[in-house]
């Protein structure tokens, strides 16, 4: 199934890039079912844009879902070589909230808003002469950014590219990667399924990957830049082999949107408040719900929330998706977020507490 609504304006597409300060929506002009459950919506400016960003970043969508503001971080399937529009690969996952909503009644002409693009995890941050894309599922999106990508650019590069999947039927993009293959002479690509699936032709590796398999597929992977996306235990699969080959973890890099992996950090830094070292301490007020709470200068003030023992609105905990963002009343602080807010709105007093400690006592408008 594909269905679209989009007719670009390619000469007026250039006249400047999307900024979500500016434009703050994305219109859905055609969505394309990969798989029985996954989806890609092809997303477009409502004005002629060009988008501009590194293969492999993503960008925050922000939702109304059941009458309720609901942000989430999406890596960008597309490349920047393709200008005109962006898209997403989205997996329906049984019981999530966003991934249901966008199947379910996300549809062509709708607008989403969405904030972005933002992330390190591109391969052209840090270029190399040979990669190793290891790919979970879904986590195939950003690996595909930055193929896509290096093949339009006519790259030379590399590239050993290793798609994991539960059955034949739920491997994503096998034409177009073949395709790339054809052009790249230095492409090559593996799938790794863990069970067969009736009546399918395929005839790849049947299992798990293990350092045996990984061996056979890529033999020189210890020499290799290793770029890997998935569900988390599958990458923590894929680093746990590395390890245990010697492979040195400084080349060795991940994305992932598991925010509950972010909890024990904030756990951490509760332990480490306890610490008598001479660190100043202010006071966090939060004005509607009339209470107040200490966060020293070393703490996030989403930390010093949970260690106080207060429930704040969190998602990544890392200045990505805008969950925890909140109007800032009175004080200052040191924010380093990861693109879940818009100048104009740090211009305008909001904060996201989630990456940001204070350097006074603080107001807040919650």
């Amino acid at each position: 199934m594909s269905t679209s609504l989009h007719t670009p304006d390619l000469a007026a597409a250039a006249s400047r890039p999307w900024s979500a300060d500016q434009d703050e929506t994305l219109r859905c002009v055609q969505i394309r079912q990969e798989t029985v459950d996954v989806k890609t919506f092809i997303l477009a400016a409502k004005g002629p844009r060009s988008f501009r960003y590194l293969p492999g970043q993503f960008i925050t969508l922000e939702l109304q879902i059941n009458g309720r503001s609901v942000n989430r971080c999406y890596t960008l399937s597309s490349t920047p070589t393709r200008p005109d529009l962006v898209s997403i690969t989205v997996k329906r996952v049984p019981g999530g909230e966003v991934s249901n909503w966008l199947h379910e009644h996300l549809r062509v002409g709708m607008d989403v808003g969405a904030m972005g693009p933002s992330g390190d995890f591109s391969c052209f941050k840090a270029p190399a002469q040979r990669y190793l894309f290891l790919s979970g599922g879904s986590g195939v999106t950003p690996l595909m950014s930055m193929t896509r990508a290096l093949h339009d650019l006519g790259s030379d590069a590399d590239i050993v590219f290793v798609h994991c999947a539960r059955s034949p039927a739920d491997v994503l993009f096998p034409e177009e990667l073949s395709l790339m293959a054809r052009n790249m002479t230095q492409l090559r690509l593996a799938t790794v399924c863990e069970q067969h699936c009736p009546g399918s032709a395929y005839a790849g590796h049947l299992g798990r990957m293990d350092a045996a398999r990984l061996a056979h597929i890529a033999p020189d992977f210890l020499q290799r830049d290793v770029y890997t996306c998935g569900p988390a235990p599958f990458m923590a699969a894929v680093r746990a082999l590395l390890v245990a080959a010697g492979f040195d973890m400084q080349r060795y890099r991940e994305e992932s949107f598991s925010f509950e992996a972010a909890a024990p950090e904030a756990m951490n830094n509760a332990t480490a408040a306890q610490n008598e070292n001479a660190v100043s301490v202010y006071q966090i007020q939060l004005q509607k719900m009339g209470q107040a709470f200490s966060c020293r200068a070393d703490q996030t003030i989403l930390q010093a929330a949970v260690t106080a023992g207060l429930r704040l609105p969190s998602s990544c905990s890392g200045g990505a998706c805008s969950t925890c963002k909140t109007k800032k009343i009175a004080g200052q602080v040191e924010m380093k977020h990861a693109g879940g807010i818009r100048q104009r709105e740090i211009d305008q007093g909001w904060i996201l507490p989630c990456c940001s400690r204070p350097m006074s006592d603080i107001a807040l408008d919650r």
